[in-house]
């Protein structure tokens, strides 16, 4: 359910991301959407490298604002400095009940916390990347996912994702007013 990578690249077939919600590639539920409550999925990780301190977590979608003619990334959740002892992420999660010292980034939303996928038009991929760090991030307030991919490049031991897809029911598509992806 999940590719990995040891250093920023290199293949690792232990470390792994999954949820209980929707499999890897799988339709992601309209509860975690705009569509629903808007609220994180729930996010499980294994096969933790022994050097692995800390974990970083971006959401993001690469096929906004259409899949068909993709023009940028938009990035809906961004965590960073989640301890080594944390194996995942409740439903749900908010940032007074992340783990001590862990903290959240900027989205593209302009707002810290996680944004659930709302896509403008069409069927979006949502990729689900946690970080395993061999350090605790210093330093960072609200990063958005550059600040944090800085910050984090010289500290990844591993990589994995997990992709979700999702695209809006038709009544939905008709009350839409401001896009979001």
């Amino acid at each position: 359910m999940a590719s990995g990578g040891a250093g920023a690249d290199a293949p690792s077939r232990t470390f792994q991301i999954t949820s209980s919600a929707f499999a890897n590639s799988g339709a992601i539920p309209t509860a975690y959407t705009c569509e629903g409550s808007n609220v994180s999925p729930p996010l499980e990780w294994s096969g933790v490298p022994s050097s692995a301190k800390t974990f970083a977590l971006i959401v993001d979608d690469p096929d906004a604002p259409d899949p068909s003619a993709p023009k940028l990334t938009f990035v809906h959740w961004v965590v960073y400095n989640l301890p080594a002892s944390a194996h995942g992420l409740p439903e749900g999660v908010r940032r007074d009940a992340l783990p001590a010292a862990a903290s959240e980034g900027t989205n593209d939303c302009k707002k810290t916390g996680y944004s659930g996928p709302c896509p403008p038009i069409g069927r979006h991929r949502y990729f689900f990347k946690v970080y395993a760090l061999d350090a605790r991030l210093e330093g960072l307030k609200a990063p958005s996912k550059a600040d944090l991919e800085r910050a984090m490049k010289d500290h990844i031991v591993a990589k994995a994702e997990l992709v979700g897809t999702y695209e809006k029911s038709a009544a939905e598509k008709k009350m839409q007013s401001a896009p979001r992806f």
